[in-house]
């Protein structure tokens, strides 16, 4: 592993966290290949994607394949019964987590007697994209589909890169079945992205896209946010763990190396106050990479002066997962501020959340956790502002409404409130 120490003080967590993220691979710029793709599917839809697909050695080779809904769920009895049971038993507690995210109307009544309500409305159609091809990914199926469901989105479309032969796993088909996707096709990369924002002959746009992908995925939805709604943009894999004295060093190495499993851009954190449990990680580490291939990863290990500082860490660098393993973790974690989603306790790996604990595995990354959320219900809603203006509120307001259009030089608004106020 690419693995690097820093002995700190406490002092500037900002400027160690930017060094900590400095140990990450520069993604590489790709903007102009992905504005190039974006391009030929508005240009040429369905025929343009074929031929993309085609060039980039998608399975799909033949286009946007639609899958049929029989094919969709007959898949739920294409698998095995046990990784069936799994995905109804991860569905269930995501959906739970999803629904307990539904807010209610609000009616709130003003001074002057004016009324607004407001409240939440679905949008039409969401997108979401599980990433695919060599690897199946249901995990990520689920926890795209089943927020948008739960939101109360009539159509829910996804798009997944084929395997070999142009096929989506079954796994992947089971998995939209039970997670409720209306439309499946054998899409992927930058092009999915396009034709979900866009449309084709064969796929009407939608409202919002969701979900993980490389960094050709992500930098279409950039492209992208604005003409849709996109849930934030996701990169390389991040855990950050804080490591108390009773922590199990071994459990924690198995942690950061199994979030190293998504590959060598990822950034891998471990704090600790005792340098022993710093040294005790990083030699578990290292025996697991060596064994299971993830050489290539970076781990920063950090000596800290206690571990709240540990968590004003943690704050700085706004990990994607953090999990805290302290005797304390229950009151550490009411000061996280900026994580993506956070693990208390011993026995909380980051696993359980990537899978079947309920909260959401799409979640901020890069340190969008200052200003980003996972995603959930919100990203599948939008609010709506209903106002009732009695004549009587129209009287009382006016006055106030004439004042401020004409300080910015309005006066046809000043006279379109101060009309409604006359008998």
């Amino acid at each position: 592993m690419r693995i690097q120490r820093f002995d700190w003080d406490g002092a500037d967590p900002r400027a160690l966290a930017a060094r900590i993220r400095a140990l990450q691979p520069p993604l590489g710029e790709v903007s102009e290949a992905v504005a190039g793709i974006i391009t030929e599917v508005r240009q040429g839809g369905d025929a343009a994607l074929a031929e993309i697909e085609a060039r980039f050695g998608g399975g799909g080779a033949t286009g946007a394949v639609r899958q049929s809904d029989e094919h969709v769920h007959a898949a739920l009895q294409r698998i095995a019964p046990e990784l069936r049971s799994a995905l109804e038993a991860a569905a269930a507690n995501i959906g739970a987590v999803a629904e307990a995210q539904l807010v209610e109307d609000r009616r709130v009544r003003l001074p002057q007697g004016q009324e607004v309500e407001v409240r939440e409305v679905a949008v039409g159609a969401a997108g979401i994209y599980a990433p695919g091809g060599k690897a199946a990914y249901p995990s990520t199926v689920l926890m795209g589909c089943i927020p948008a469901k739960a939101a109360g989105v009539n159509r829910i479309v996804l798009a997944t890169p084929a395997g070999d032969g142009g096929q989506v796993s079954d796994v992947v088909l089971a998995a939209a079945a039970i997670g409720g996707a209306d439309e499946v096709y054998a899409l992927g990369g930058a092009q999915a992205i396009a034709a979900l924002a866009l449309g084709t002959e064969t796929i009407a746009a939608v409202d919002v896209i969701a979900g993980p992908g490389n960094r050709y995925v992500q930098e279409a939805k950039r492209q992208f946010a604005g003409q849709v709604r996109i849930d934030g943009i996701a990169g390389p894999s991040e855990l950050m763990v804080i490591a108390g004295d009773t922590a199990n060093p071994e459990w924690l190495a198995l942690d950061l190396c199994a979030q190293g499993e998504h590959g060598p851009d990822g950034l891998l954190v471990a704090a600790a106050v005792e340098s022993v449990l710093t040294d005790a990680i990083e030699t578990h580490a290292k025996q697991i990479a060596g064994r299971w291939g993830i050489e290539d990863a970076a781990l920063a290990l950090v000596d800290v002066p206690d571990t709240a500082a540990g968590i004003t860490l943690a704050n700085a660098l706004a990990p994607e997962h953090l999990e805290i393993a302290t005797e304390d973790a229950a009151l550490l974690a009411e000061t996280v501020t900026t994580a993506g989603c956070v693990f208390v306790g011993d026995g909380a790996a980051t696993a359980f959340g990537d899978y079947a604990a309920g909260s959401n595995h799409v979640l901020p990354t890069g340190g969008a956790g200052r200003f980003q959320g996972p995603l959930g219900t919100s990203v599948f809603r939008r609010r709506l502002s209903t106002v009732e203006m009695t004549q009587d509120a129209a009287r009382a307001l006016a006055p106030t409404v004439a004042t401020l259009a004409r300080a910015e030089g309005f006066p046809l608004h000043a006279e379109s409130a101060e009309a409604r106020a006359k008998d």
